[in-house]
């Protein structure tokens, strides 16, 4: 049984991360996906966004960091406006939009600044939206158009970790995010 004692210190060295650095990044460094930062108003997945939007990608071969152009839509995950900019998504200020991270999950989280919504600009899903989070998960049939566009989007799957359409049995949860989707579908139709 001595034989293995070296064997099982190596073993449990590897498994606490004393032998050394595993992970190819570099530790907690997350990876330099590549980005564009706008050099003027355009049109990113249907929406218009303002100079100075950062959009950001997927990984790709030798592509990371900073871009001279944009790149294809296909590969964004994320559009960030400028500090103090806003989008108006269903009637609410808007700063960033991510597209999900499970990819087989067609959709993408709205994050919205509540303190730039005016009184006399709130709505019952504006409301509901703001009693569990700034993130609202969205599911939606076309990946091309992440805009408010009510014909694009199937369910709201989440508001924040509060409401979550994964707890199927949860009928609270789901009652919320239904109530939810209703409002949501009322928007701008008054």
């Amino acid at each position: 049984m001595k034989i293995f004692k070296p064997f099982s210190f190596l073993f449990s060295a590897i498994i606490t991360g004393c032998v050394g650095n595993m992970n190819p990044t570099g530790g907690n460094s997350t990876p330099n996906y590549p980005y564009f930062v706008t050099t003027e108003p355009m049109v990113v997945k249907k929406i218009m966004v303002p100079k100075g939007t950062k959009l950001t990608y997927n990984e790709h071969f030798f592509v990371s960091g900073e871009q001279k152009h944009k790149m294809s839509e296909q590969r964004l995950t994320n559009i960030k406006l400028p500090e103090g900019q806003y989008l108006n998504w269903g009637g609410v200020p808007v700063y960033e939009i991510n597209q999900f991270f499970n990819s087989e999950m067609r959709g993408y989280s709205v994050y919205a600044d509540f303190r730039k919504l005016s009184d006399d600009k709130k709505t019952k899903f504006s409301e509901l939206w703001q009693s569990c989070s700034s993130e609202l998960g969205i599911t939606i049939k076309n990946t091309d158009d992440w805009s408010f566009n009510k014909a694009n989007i199937v369910d709201v799957e989440s508001c924040s970790v509060l409401y979550q359409r994964y707890f199927k049995d949860d009928t609270n949860q789901q009652e919320f995010l239904n109530e939810m989707l209703a409002e949501l579908r009322k928007v701008g139709s008054k």
